[in-house]
């Protein structure tokens, strides 16, 4: 068995092969083309096992090493616990390839999971209209600096500027120049962002029909059929978690801690995490204390012992993964009350 470590560049990448004593057999800096790439395994004399971080865009070259002939496995490596090439003084792109495939030699490399192409492509979906969002929530703060401009304006109160009132009184608007032009040129991308965002959640909303992960998790209160699309998908297979607090390290909402010498402190969030899971329960928390009874209770109970109202939410957010966790495992929905025990039976009395 031979062992190969590629450092993944934009446009090319470098590649080391060792053989089971460590000599190195071949090292090349590759064009990162298929043909290139699958020429560097070609011409091994024996199968190998390859690693790789998990950096910018790796997706295509794990799919394209995964297909090869060449090659046996392809692990993925954590690239934030890679301390052997983090802490290195001396780094180069070879040096890089040589530390990983040393670590995959002896067994050393912080795996991470690697989702399917299929899943990859969800998350892309979703991330986008996270992004369009965010572009519009940029555009809805700008458009009322325009109007705060303007002295003689007077606003009409509503809750919502941005509902369908407030829109169709945007549009009907005539500002004197140049902040007239301004209005509309955001009005025309705050409507193309609306009609893209919208294309999106219809596809979300029907890609979720088929996921019964999503499903369940649409039932836990404050968590829509975005969020729930989110989270299935950063999930992906609930059995890579045995414990929900295993699921509450990964979504980053558990605290640090640090203990000796019978001292014991919990400190931040865990840093090293997936920050989309964390972003979709934070925001599931948000929404779940309005109109959950039950969720609402802890965070108000939270806040009179005096926690802040971000530590409060985030133990609620906790608490959803935990439940999240319980939904999944026992494929079921979410219920207010727990689930009913079967009665034990009755011993029959002696006498």
């Amino acid at each position: 068995m031979l062992y190969t470590g590629v450092d993944f560049h934009k446009r090319y990448s470098v590649a080391c092969t060792m053989d089971a004593a460590g000599a190195r057999l071949k090292e090349a800096r590759i064009v990162n083309t298929p043909e290139a790439i699958a020429s560097y395994f070609r011409d091994l004399p024996e199968v190998s096992q390859v690693v790789m971080e998990a950096c910018w865009n790796w997706g295509w070259l794990y799919d394209l090493l995964g297909e090869l002939e060449g090659v046996e496995e392809v692990v993925l490596a954590n690239p934030a616990k890679t301390k052997i090439i983090a802490d290195a003084q001396i780094k180069t792109d070879k040096i890089d390839a040589r530390a990983l495939c040393t670590l995959l030699r002896g067994h050393f490399v912080a795996q991470v999971h690697a989702p399917n192409r299929a899943t990859r492509a969800k998350k892309n979906v979703l991330r986008q209209r996270v992004y369009l969002v965010q572009l519009r929530t940029r555009l809805r703060n700008r458009i009322p600096i325009i109007l705060d401009r303007q002295r003689s304006l007077e606003r009409p109160i509503w809750a919502d500027l941005f509902g369908k009132k407030g829109l169709h009184w945007l549009r009907g608007l005539n500002l004197p120049e140049p902040d007239g032009l301004l209005l509309s040129q955001c009005m025309a991308l705050h409507d193309a962002l609306n009609e893209h965002v919208r294309a999106l959640e219809a596809s979300i909303k029907e890609e979720n029909l088929g996921n019964p992960m999503a499903q369940r998790l649409d039932s836990l209160p404050g968590v829509g059929p975005i969020l729930a699309a989110v989270i299935a998908t950063e999930i992906e297979v609930i059995d890579r978690f045995r414990r929900a607090d295993k699921l509450c390290a990964y979504a980053g909402l558990a605290p640090t801690t640090y203990a000796s010498g019978g001292h014991v402190h919990h400190g931040r969030l865990l840093p090293f995490c997936n920050r989309w899971l964390r972003w979709a329960f934070v925001e599931a928390a948000w929404t779940a204390i309005g109109c959950s009874p039950y969720f609402g209770d802890i965070y108000r109970r939270h806040r009179a012992r005096g926690k802040k109202a971000n530590i409060a939410i985030t133990i609620v957010a906790h608490r959803m993964c935990q439940i999240a966790w319980s939904l999944l495992r026992e494929q079921r929905d979410f219920s207010q009350a727990p689930p009913t025990k079967s009665p034990s039976p009755v011993a029959p009395n002696a006498d």
